[in-house]
């Protein structure tokens, strides 16, 4: 008997799981920190993209999926994906997602960056929602022991390989298997469009049990979400369906930026908002949505129209505030194309990994599509070798640059590390303000992991810390990293960040 532990209820997380499950000889047990539908997954809106259409080719998706990832993607993670992408939603079909259709054919949608109408949707903005409730409710059946309310605190370690996790409360999970399927690390700023519980955990944890990490400069900046608290997201569909961004004199100024205008990719689009704001005082830009009518925005955009005007707006009728937001983590665990990483029997997977997939800018909506298509692939990969040394890692990236994890004595709160974070590593970064972020969080001291926010805001200071040692490392600015000191991309080859945390006893 097999005995994987998953940490993570998102589309990566459980799509391993219910994988893994289906097969003879495994028993799983999944982990969620909160709720089983608190997850990124459950709040995405866009959808998913993939090549269904014959008028479309994997070799389009291919494509633009690196023309987005400004020339950093791994060509095979982006293959893989593109290529396993129709087979994935067809299992997602069959596990019960209910995607949207017009005439009896699911019904495609144009996002930014893509070339061709080749994302899915359900119940019109609710995509992730849709997907997590229908996998969620799979669970019941499937013989899958479920943990919700469990905080995973560390890998226990047994002779340098993964055996098992340990719990808030001392408790230890044993396991031949251990996957991280944690989701993002929005939380690292003030706005974001994640949920309370994108605090980065699998990529503490995965440090502190010497994982390599690798790329994880790369922050997205969601260009539009809601000017008010919560920064609700208001997805790119709603541009991709004809809305435009108009400063406070009215002018649309994205198509003095870009040929794509409001279409271009998501790093341009959102530091072309924060430069008009900045021209402007701060005063947030406006998305114009107003020529799509109020039938459509209801129909096409239930939930996004349905918290717009709980706010008292009506966008069919006047623009709306809008403002960037952290929104998607390219960077996190290292692995391989099955998801293994550096330590033998730890497996990441979704956003919390990074295969090189997404390059320095994600391509919209490939992010739903990566943990279906990458879930599977971890679960053939444990059930082929689950023991043993990973001995066919991928270390081609090269040596991980050592990341000192010598902490201060100085107490702090989430809200301070958050600013700072959007002060010097948010959408645009400079050596001086990395260097001084560095060194304030240096000087403070990651709290003791007594309860579910202190775990979680351990997590923050360690990856806050390694996401400004790769910014400082990266001289060069490329899609989500952007340097104000060296605006320009670096000549020669592209290459990959990595690092490991060097302990000091």
């Amino acid at each position: 008997m097999v005995h994987v532990v998953v940490v993570g209820s998102g589309v990566a997380g459980l799509t391993t799981a219910l994988d893994l499950v289906s097969r003879p000889g495994v028993e799983v047990t999944l982990v969620a920190k909160a709720r089983l539908d608190q997850s990124n997954t459950a709040v995405a809106q866009g959808g998913i993209a993939v090549v269904t259409s014959p008028e479309d080719t994997v070799a389009s998706h291919v494509a633009d999926t690196l023309a987005a990832g400004a020339g950093l993607c791994a060509q095979d993670a982006v293959e893989v994906l593109c290529g396993h992408g129709p087979s994935a939603v067809a299992t997602l079909i069959r596990r019960g997602v209910p995607f949207d259709r017009v005439g009896g054919r699911i019904a495609l949608g144009l996002e930014a960056a893509h070339s061709h109408q080749r994302i899915l949707h359900s119940g019109g903005d609710a995509t992730g929602a849709a997907i997590a409730t229908a996998l969620i409710g799979r669970l019941a059946t499937s013989g899958i022991t479920v943990r919700e309310n469990t905080t995973v605190v560390d890998v226990v370690l047994e002779g340098g390989r993964a055996r098992g996790v340990r719990l808030l409360d001392g408790e230890e999970l044993p396991a031949d298997a251990v996957v991280l399927a944690t989701g993002g690390a929005g939380q690292l700023f003030p706005c974001t469009t994640n949920p309370a519980v994108a605090t980065a955990d699998g990529v503490a944890i995965a440090l502190r049990a010497g994982a390599v990490v690798a790329d994880l400069e790369f922050v997205q900046f969601h260009p539009t979400s809601l000017a008010t608290p919560g920064n609700h997201l208001v997805s790119e569909a709603v541009r991709g369906e004809g809305a435009v961004l108009v400063d406070e004199a009215g002018h649309r100024f994205m198509t003095d930026l870009h040929p794509d205008a409001e279409l271009a990719p998501r790093d341009v689009v959102a530091r072309g908002i924060a430069e008009r704001m900045r021209a402007q005082g701060g005063t947030p830009v406006r998305l114009d949505a107003t020529a799509l009518g109020a039938r459509f925005l209801a129909e096409r955009f239930p939930t996004i129209d349905a918290v717009v005007r709980s706010q008292g707006l009506d966008w069919s009728r006047d623009p709306i505030a809008v403002t960037p937001a952290a929104h998607y983590a390219m960077g996190g665990v290292r692995t391989d194309l099955s998801g293994r990483t550096n330590v033998p029997g730890l497996y990441a997977v979704g956003e919390v990994a990074c295969t090189g997939l997404h390059g320095a800018n994600r391509l919209a909506s490939n992010s739903l599509l990566e943990g279906a298509v990458y879930g599977t692939r971890v679960a053939d990969a444990i059930l082929s070798r689950p023991f043993g040394a990973h001995a066919d890692f991928d270390d081609s990236w090269g040596a991980p640059l050592g990341l000192d994890v010598r902490a201060g004595d100085e107490a702090f709160g989430r809200t301070d590390l958050q600013q700072l974070m959007w002060d010097a590593a948010g959408l645009a970064r400079d050596r001086a303000g990395l260097e001084e972020a560095a060194a304030v969080l240096a000087g403070w001291a990651p709290p003791a992991p007594i309860d579910a926010k202190s775990a979680e805001d351990a997590n923050l200071w360690w990856v806050a810390r390694a996401v400004v040692a790769s910014a400082l490392a990266r001289e060069e600015s490329r899609g989500g990293h952007f340097r104000r000191d060296v605006p320009e991309a670096a000549p020669g080859p592209v290459r990959h960040s990595t690092l490991t945390a060097v302990h000091h006893a």
